[in-house]
């Protein structure tokens, strides 16, 4: 499905922390707030709210004409199938879009909006307290509300919801193997996910949290394996990865039910939930790359099948791999992690 989606911030914050938040929103790609334009003077962020001066305008009630440049909606409240019809009845008189909050019942009243709404030009908004609420909304029917109107303050949670929408992506950078070297046996973590995997997706996998390698799922074959495509054999049970709310965990801690990144080699980024992890014994390879001034390692099981990505899409084996090639790694300068949260301020050297 195709349908473009949109993730709409309410943000929970004092004008004094909108000062932050509202930069921080345009920083991971957000469009559009539900927020009073008089709050967002300084911000080139579009509106939605009951006022005129608003992008988007949540009428109180209807009105006969259309003000000039704008989108106008409803918001409504679903209790019972009555209100459902009210819906309808009213989207038909020309809304551009209408906000539907439901309560005790989530799932099967936006279910009758979207199969009742989908065939007129009239959006879905739904509004979500949680980035996992977020991810119910955009997956209802498979084809979705059109935007989710997400109330938060914290920049996290935001970045946790544009994974769920798909939206969200990383900086990806070309890096130069510097070293390769066998490190004899260790433990190696294969993250098997309840999603398929396509060609050029992988997970970021490191021995730093801030240089990261995409290593490539196996849904590629050979003569001598059959095709994997939920299955990322990662690295060492040491190694960071990302999870979609920012932080990083061990490998280790990977488990049934956890949630991780894919990304593709442009850094595009979607989640996966975890169906299982295998920690298992086996000859690893020591490997390390450099990036913008940065080095960054990993080590990783000593196999053809543990394939990274290179700048131009194609796979090379860790097998085959030599000094001065080129693959691509998410790298940026080192910050400190408590707890795989994030520490900006906090001097860190991993060696």
């Amino acid at each position: 499905m195709n349908k473009k989606r949109e993730l709409i911030i309410l943000p929970k914050a004092t004008q004094s922390q909108l000062t932050k938040f509202l930069p921080q929103l345009e920083n991971e790609g957000i469009k559009t707030v539900y927020l009073d334009p008089k709050k967002n003077a300084k911000s080139k962020l579009q509106t939605i709210f009951p006022s005129n001066n608003a992008n988007h305008i949540v009428l109180e009630r209807e009105i006969k004409a259309k003000p000039k440049g704008k989108k106008v909606g409803r918001k409504f409240q679903v209790l019972s199938n009555s209100d459902i019809e009210d819906i309808l009845s009213v989207a038909k008189k020309g809304l551009d879009f209408v906000i539907v909050e439901v309560k005790d019942w989530k799932i099967i009243p936006l279910e009758n909006i979207i199969a009742k709404l989908h065939k007129i030009n009239t959006k879905i908004f739904a509004m979500a307290k949680t980035p996992e609420e977020v991810r119910k909304m955009f997956s209802i029917l498979e084809v979705g509300v059109d935007g989710v109107i997400f109330s938060t303050s914290s920049i996290n949670e935001v970045r946790e919801a544009m994974v769920y929408l798909g939206t969200r992506s990383f900086e990806m950078k070309p890096a130069k193997i510097i070293e390769i070297k066998e490190v004899g046996d260790g433990e190696r973590v294969c993250v098997d996910t309840a999603s398929m995997l396509h060609k050029g997706e992988g997970m970021l996998i490191g021995s730093r949290s801030n240089f990261l390698f995409l290593v490539h799922n196996e849904s590629v074959g050979s003569s001598f394996t059959s095709p994997r495509p939920f299955r990322v054999n990662a690295g060492a049970v040491h190694c960071y990865t990302l999870s979609p709310d920012g932080t990083t965990n061990y490998l280790s801690e990977v488990e049934t039910g956890s949630e991780v990144l894919i990304l593709n080699s442009k850094g595009t980024a979607r989640r996966a939930t975890v169906g299982r992890s295998k920690i298992e014994r086996r000859p690893m390879l020591m490997i390390k790359a450099s990036a913008n001034g940065e080095i960054g390692g990993i080590i990783a099981q000593d196999a053809e099948t543990i394939r990274f990505v290179k700048p131009n899409g194609s796979l090379v084996s860790v097998t085959h791999l030599k000094k001065g090639d080129t693959v691509m790694v998410h790298a940026k300068p080192a910050t400190g992690r408590h707890f795989g949260m994030e520490v900006s301020d906090e001097y860190i050297l991993e060696k």
